[in-house]
């Protein structure tokens, strides 16, 4: 009887320990407690998040804070309040690699155990963001920035995005 109580409780840790999740991403531990996705920041790091490549925009309803390379108009944009607004000039999408395989299931969800929005990575947290990849100066430090990269520039203090010809950066 003793082992099925210890089996039990390590499965409840386990479930609710995934109710909670944070994810460090290159390191070992994920930086305070409200962090949900947390990035390798080592100086040395030149590494960024790939956005979508989209033909267009996407068809389903998105949620606010939604992100996508647009490669109609080579923009990157964000979805806010029933507004895609573009976060770059035009840019230049003839890097981007086309996946061809099936998109299959309802992509991969972080911080809750169910989330409410449509996407291939969802982070939903009532009480945690995520920590953009850090880049220390990245249009002289990333040699070969894909499309719709985006990260956080330590040395301007700014959001930092690559829409396929030049970095566009953000206070």
């Amino acid at each position: 009887m003793k082992p099925i109580k210890n089996i039990s409780i390590a499965l409840l840790l386990v479930v609710f320990n995934t109710f909670y999740a944070q994810v460090a991403i290159e390191k070992e531990t994920v930086d305070g407690n409200s962090t949900v996705l947390d990035f390798n920041n080592t100086p040395t790091n030149t590494k960024g998040i790939i956005l979508p490549a989209t033909q267009g925009l996407p068809t389903a309803s998105p949620a606010n804070g939604t992100f996508i390379f647009d490669k109609s108009d080579d923009k990157i944009k964000v979805y806010e309040n029933d507004i895609w607004k573009p976060l770059s000039d035009t840019g230049n999408s003839s890097a981007v690699i086309v996946n061809t395989s099936d998109e299959t299931g309802n992509g991969v969800v972080i911080g809750t155990q169910v989330g409410s929005a449509d996407g291939v990575l969802v982070l939903e947290s009532p009480d945690k963001a995520m920590i953009l990849p850090k880049i220390s100066v990245p249009h002289l430090n990333v040699k070969n920035p894909y499309p719709g990269m985006i990260c956080y520039d330590t040395a301007s203090k700014t959001f930092a995005v690559f829409d396929g010809t030049v970095w566009n950066y953000w206070k």
